[in-house]
């Protein structure tokens, strides 16, 4: 299931003096190593199945960069929602590049110390702009997952990325049971062996593609 997700965290990142977790770092990472694996998918898998039912590979794309240029946006003080999180312009052997195009907007747009404290409006309401890019860094490992279980995990991932996204996720999703209004699913149990990722994905619902 997709997302542009909420969210704090309580670990990676330091706070400083600023009061709060600062939560750049982690994106600039979360970014670099989503980029590194999109680098790696092949024409033929453009159209493999993902974890998200509703995205294979191609449409996954479309919708990670979509919601990467929407969240720029948002970070240089626009209508982000006026934008859809979905990126139909992008040709098949060009989504690295503009993936990496996005993400580097972004990192920019949210570079500023005080766009960390103002309030932004994303779609799931107007919080503070650190809780904001939190949020973001769970959407973005949580896709880079989605992805590496789709191309059959051709790199290793920062297990540091999936720890913070999970302390997000377990933060604004505390409960395991989640109804309709929720964009994810209830929790299911962890892969054996799936380590932090795992753990990450099961608490937002996912089961690895091979336990289907």
């Amino acid at each position: 299931m997709s997302s542009e997700s909420s969210g704090s965290s309580e670990s990676s990142g330091s706070s400083g003096s600023s009061g709060f977790p600062d939560p750049r770092p982690v994106y600039a990472r979360a970014t670099e190593q989503a980029v590194a694996l999109i680098k790696t998918v092949r024409q033929e898998q453009l159209t493999a199945p993902t974890p998200c039912s509703e995205f294979d590979v191609r449409a996954l794309l479309s919708h990670v960069v979509g919601v990467t240029r929407r969240f720029a946006v948002v970070g240089e003080g626009g209508d982000g929602l006026a934008l859809e999180p979905v990126a139909g312009d992008v040709a098949d052997d060009a989504w690295a590049a503009a993936y990496d195009e996005a993400r580097t907007r972004a990192i920019r747009a949210w570079s500023a110390d005080g766009r960390m404290r103002s309030p932004v409006r994303v779609p799931w309401g107007e919080v503070p702009g650190w809780q904001a890019l939190s949020g973001y860094v769970m959407e973005t490992v949580t896709h880079t997952w989605d992805l590496s279980e789709a191309l059959g995990h051709p790199l290793e991932l920062d297990d540091e990325l999936a720890g913070f996204a999970l302390g997000v996720a377990r933060r604004v999703l505390p409960e395991a049971e989640r109804d309709a209004s929720r964009p994810f699913a209830a929790a299911v149990e962890p892969p054996a062996g799936g380590g932090v990722y795992g753990e990450l994905a099961a608490w937002l619902g996912r089961t690895p593609l091979a336990g289907r």
